[in-house]
């Protein structure tokens, strides 16, 4: 029986390539879950004091909340 070694090194660059999309991907899941966090802690933040008590909350909670 015969054995082949399979194994081969990825072309030059394409690692480099990859971690550059990686980056990428992940600057903008970043930049998404801020922006996010930021609609809601505005959204928030236009709510009355009244309306704020209804859902549970007050003013000091909206930051966290916005995390």
């Amino acid at each position: 029986m015969a054995a082949y070694e399979t194994t081969r090194t990825a072309p030059f660059g394409a690692i480099s390539i990859f971690r550059v999309t990686q980056f990428v991907s992940n600057s903008l899941i970043a930049f998404s879950n801020w922006n996010d966090a930021r609609v809601t802690r505005k959204s928030l933040a236009k709510l009355s004091d009244r309306e704020l008590d209804d859902i549970g909350l007050c003013r000091g909670d909206i930051e966290m909340i916005g995390r």
